[in-house]
């Protein structure tokens, strides 16, 4: 087991190496300056998506989730934060263009920077990891699917929070009061 997991920590530290710190900075400032955010990524990497948005909302921004109930509509001013892996994702794509077309900044999140997805992004950053798209071949990481992507977008927004902290000066006493207390 030990072998699996420094092999598993390695392909995330070498993932995680390659991140363009300026996109990290300018997608931080993006949110700062955001009167709203909402954010939406499919599967798993949605789940890492909703946990990014507890963050937010614990440092005090209005955040939504896009299928939410309660998501607001989006327009000038707002930001869409958007995971898309392989940079093919159909649901994705249609989602942008409606946030664009009402006027909305996009962050894009993705494995495949090179793809049209991206030119349609205000700020992307490129997480050069193994999708569900591309885990075939003999470059085939040791975790399935899209784990790698998926553990490189969590490590990346907690390294996005901590920045997020510097810009907004809230400390772990701020974040925990927003805490819910219904647990």
């Amino acid at each position: 087991m030990t072998e699996a997991f420094d092999r598993a920590i390695s392909e995330l530290a070498s993932v995680a190496r390659e991140i363009d710190h300026d996109a990290i900075e300018t997608a931080c400032r993006m949110i700062c300056e955001a009167r709203r955010v909402v954010l939406y990524g499919c599967g798993r990497e949605g789940l890492q998506m909703k946990g990014f948005a507890m963050r937010l909302f614990h440092l005090g921004f209005d955040v939504s989730v896009q299928g939410s109930m309660t998501t607001p509509p989006v327009g000038v001013g707002d930001l869409f934060l958007v995971s898309d892996g392989p940079g093919r994702l159909a649901t994705v794509n249609a989602l942008t263009d409606i946030a664009r077309s009402a006027g909305t900044k996009v962050v894009l999140f993705t494995a495949e920077p090179d793809t049209k997805i991206a030119s349609k992004s205000d700020c992307t950053v490129a997480i050069r990891a193994q999708t569900m798209a591309s885990d075939q071949g003999s470059d085939k990481s040791l975790l399935p699917m899209g784990s790698v992507y998926e553990g490189a977008l969590f490590l990346l927004f907690e390294i996005m929070v901590l920045r997020l902290c510097d810009l907004t000066q809230a400390d772990s006493t701020d974040i925990r009061a927003r805490h819910t207390n219904l647990e």
